[in-house]
């Protein structure tokens, strides 16, 4: 049986605006939200939580015009059902700002409380996606814990010498900007005096040359071994560092690959 579409997740045909994905999306997702599913036993729950990553995994990627773009392109060539642009409105005036109906006012606890929902499950899916790709590459890394990082992998012991690969942290904020990257580089300074690989993985990132700066300014006042990557969750895309190692190269090309 062929795997389903990010469409099928969302129970939409590949034609679907942007408005029809975002209204889908609320709509399923609110159904497989933790209180809905507490009292079941752990095998519902699991599935529920299965099921919200793949509708949180397929909103990531229709949600973007690029990714979807590119996601069309890929389900067409592997014989999937063409994807076609809605028809453009006419051209006669100009046409007034698209105001969705059932979005709560952004001020509101209902929206705050969609919000923070929505951003817990993209976490989940993000970090999950990132924890496949760590195993992808090649077993020479081991689990572990850190305060204050969702994600945290130490390389393998060698029997004969040491095993020159980084230590990988990520962490996933809802917005990655200048005084994320201070706190995070930080934190990860004080864990170890070995090369530390640091993914700060966001559902939104500030401007490139804000990114920039911040990462550029804690280079030059630490003397920590970090390299800081901000990723964009949304798509994958990431400011990788001329000197980064290959590890954190080759877990990027996955990410954006998939795994």
């Amino acid at each position: 049986m062929a795997s389903k579409s990010h469409y099928d997740h969302l129970e939409l045909p590949p034609t679907a605006t942007a408005d029809e994905i975002k209204r889908s999306f609320r709509s399923l997702i609110a159904r497989y939200h933790p209180d809905k599913v507490q009292h079941l036993g752990k095998e519902f729950q699991d599935m529920a939580a299965e099921r919200a990553a793949e509708l949180t995994e397929a909103y990531r990627v229709l949600s973007n015009a690029t990714s979807r773009a590119e996601y069309d392109r890929t389900l067409n060539g592997a014989g999937g059902e063409p994807a076609q642009a809605p028809p453009a409105p006419a051209a006669s005036a100009p046409t007034p700002p698209v105001v969705v109906a059932d979005d709560p006012p952004q001020d509101s606890t209902a929206f705050r409380e969609e919000r923070a929902s929505r951003d817990e499950y993209m976490r989940k899916a993000t970090l999950n996606r990132f924890k496949h790709a760590v195993d992808a590459v090649g077993g020479g890394y081991d689990q572990a814990e850190l305060r204050g990082f969702e994600i945290a992998f130490v390389p393998k012991s060698k029997l004969f010498g040491k095993n020159k690969n980084p230590r990988l942290l990520g962490r996933f904020l809802s917005s990655v900007d200048g005084p994320a990257v201070a706190d995070t580089w930080t934190a990860a300074g004080k864990w170890t005096t070995d090369d530390v690989c640091v993914f700060l993985l966001g559902s939104s990132l500030a401007s490139a040359r804000e990114l920039t700066t911040a990462i550029a300014e804690q280079r030059r006042r630490s003397r920590s071994k970090v390299t800081l990557i901000p990723v964009d969750a949304r798509d994958w895309t990431a400011h990788v560092p001329t000197d980064a190692p290959d590890i954190a190269k080759t877990l990027i090309a996955r990410l954006k690959g998939g795994t």
